[in-house]
């Protein structure tokens, strides 16, 4: 059922402590940690605590908590001081845009150049 944990979910697993991960910031409604392949200097996932497949399915079901991710976005990248230098938030919706982890996620990317159009 959507909202509800996924038994096979990595990032499912990761909200409920069953998966260690390198968690930077947390709130009531989402987790923030680093990404094990970082593309950039900082590179950290948001994620909901709920489990929506992705964020086009969040944003229509729960518009609040989708805000909430953007919030955090902004939160980890001033923690890592990338708000000035500038910072892309990503998040990519279906296998052809290279989603992997079907659990809402938004990539927050700083620390280094990043050009447009990204690869």
């Amino acid at each position: 059922m959507a909202g509800e944990p996924q038994a096979d979910c990595l990032f499912c697993k990761i909200v409920s402590g069953e998966v260690p991960a390198t968690v930077v910031r947390e709130t009531e409604t989402t987790v923030a940690f680093r990404d094990i392949n970082p593309q950039a200097p900082t590179h950290v996932l948001v994620i909901p605590k709920v489990h929506y497949p992705d964020a086009a399915t969040l944003a229509a079901a729960e518009p609040n908590i989708a805000a909430d991710i953007l919030r955090e976005a902004a939160e980890v990248a001033a923690t890592d001081k990338v708000d000035g230098s500038g910072f892309r938030i990503v998040f990519n919706t279906g296998a052809g845009a290279g989603q992997t982890v079907f659990h809402t996620h938004a990539h927050v990317l700083g620390g280094r150049g990043l050009e447009w159009p990204p690869g």
